[in-house]
C-alpha cells in the first residue's frame, strides 16, 4: 500500500513551511524567530477546563476592539495570525480556480497556506530596494491566469522590515474593489504610527492581520486576529472550526490585553527599539557586515560579506539566527531577533571575534 499516493495531489506537492521550530538548530541563545527575549506572569483558572470553549471568547474580541478601536463585529480570533491566512483563502478561493499575489521575498505562510488549499499563486515584483508600489500589485493581479482573489501583503515586513506606504494600499484598494487586500501587521506595534487599521470602515475589501506572538511575548500561546468589515468576518466564522480558542489561551489573551498587560507591551517595545539602535550601530562597525536593512520591526536583516560562513559560525557557539541565503535578492543576508541586551552583547562579542580573524 503507497500511503503517499492516497493523498490528495496537490498535498503530495506540498513543501511544509520551515518556521524556525522546524528548522531547529543546537544552541542556548535563540535570535530566529523574532520572539520576545522572556515571558510575563499569568494567572490561569483551571475550573473550567471539562467545558468546551466559546468558538469566540467575547472577552478577548471586545478587548481587541477597544485596542484598536473597532466594533466586535470587525473582530475574529484565530490560532495565530496563520490561522486567518488559511482562512481567507479557504473562504474566497474556489481550488485550482482562484488565487493570491504575494511580493517575495515575504512571509512564506501566504504560498503555503494558498498550495494547502489548492489555490494559486502569482508574485509582483519589488523595486530594487525591495520597497513595492501599486503598479507592481496590479500588474500581477492583471497578468495572472487566474482569479485573484486577494493579496497578501506585510507591513512591517518579514524579513525585510520595511513598511508598505498607506498611499500605495489606498491605491490597491480603490483599483481593485472585488479583490481582498489583506494587510499582514504582526509586528505593526513596533511600528504603530503605520497601521491601516483605520481604513477598515470605509474600505470593504481591506482585512487587517494581527497577532499577540511579537510585541506582546506571546508566541507561546498562538493567539491572533483577523480585522475586517462585520460581512467578511462573519464568512470566515462560517469557516472556522467550532473551538479554535483554547480557554487558558483566551484567559491568558485577556489579561495581556487588559491595561496593565497594555502597558507592559509598550515598555517591550520601547525597550526593543533601544536595542535594535544600538544592535544596528555595532553591527555597522564590523568589516564582515555589507549593509544593514532599515528596519520597522524586532529584528534586523543583515547583509555579511559571507552570509553562510557567519551562519554557521555563529551556530558552533551555541547562536541561532535565521539566514535567507535562499530567497530572491537575499543571498548571505542573515535576520537578527532583538533578543535581551544578555543575548546580543553574547552576539556582538562572537562576532568581534569573526570580524577579527
Amino acid at each position: 500500500m503507497d500511503i503517499e499516493k492516497l493523498a490528495a495531489k496537490h498535498v503530495q506537492k506540498l513543501v511544509p513551511y520551515q518556521s524556525a521550530r522546524r528548522i531547529g538548530g543546537h544552541g542556548h541563545t535563540f535570535l530566529n524567530a523574532n520572539e520576545s527575549p522572556k515571558s510575563e506572569l499569568y494567572f490561569f483558572n483551571s475550573t473550567t477546563l471539562n467545558r468546551y470553549p466559546d468558538c469566540q471568547p467575547q472577552e478577548v474580541v471586545t478587548a481587541y476592539a477597544d485596542y484598536t478601536d473597532l466594533r466586535p463585529e470587525n473582530v475574529l480570533v484565530t490560532r495565530g495570525s496563520d490561522e486567518g491566512i488559511g482562512l481567507i483563502i479557504r473562504t474566497f478561493c474556489e481550488k485550482d480556480q482562484d488565487g493570491i499575489v504575494i511580493a517575495p521575498p515575504t512571509y512564506g505562510m501566504y504560498e503555503i497556506a494558498a498550495q494547502t488549499n489548492d489555490a494559486k499563486v502569482a508574485y509582483a515584483v519589488r523595486n530594487d530596494d525591495f520597497t513595492l508600489d501599486a503598479k507592481a500589485v496590479l500588474d500581477a493581479v492583471e497578468k495572472a491566469p487566474f482569479k485573484v482573489k486577494a493579496v497578501f501583503i506585510d507591513s512591517p515586513a518579514n524579513p525585510l522590515g520595511i513598511i508598505f506606504s498607506k498611499d500605495e494600499l489606498l491605491k490597491l484598494l480603490e483599483a481593485l474593489p472585488e479583490t481582498f487586500i489583506v494587510m499582514d501587521e504582526a509586528y505593526i506595534e513596533f511600528s504603530a504610527k503605520n497601521t491601516v487599521v483605520d481604513l477598515i470602515k470605509d474600505h470593504p475589501n481591506l482585512i487587517v492581520l494581527r497577532t499577540l506572538s511579537k510585541a506582546f511575548a506571546l508566541a507561546g500561546i498562538r493567539c491572533g486576529f483577523t480585522l475586517a468589515n462585520k460581512e467578511v468576518i462573519a464568512l470566515l466564522t462560517k469557516v472556522i472550526d467550532p473551538y479554535p480558542i483554547p480557554d487558558p489561551v483566551a484567559q491568558v489573551a485577556k489579561q495581556a490585553l487588559a491595561s496593565g498587560g497594555k502597558d507592559l507591551m509598550r515598555i517591550r517595545v520601547s525597550l526593543a527599539l533601544k536595542r535594535r539602535a544600538i544592535l544596528e550601530s555595532a553591527l555597522l562597525s564590523l568589516p564582515i557586515v555589507s549593509k544593514v536593512f532599515p528596519s520597522e520591526a524586532n529584528f534586523l536583516l543583515v547583509k555579511f560579506k559571507n552570509g553562510p560562513e557567519i551562519f554557521n559560525a555563529v551556530a558552533q557557539k551555541g547562536i541561532i539566527l535565521r539566514s535567507f541565503e535562499t530567497k530572491p535578492g537575499l543571498k548571505d543576508c542573515v535576520r537578527i531577533s532583538i533578543g535581551s541586551d544578555e543575548e546580543l552583547d553574547e552576539l556582538m562579542r562572537v562576532l568581534s571575534v569573526l570580524a577579527a580573524v
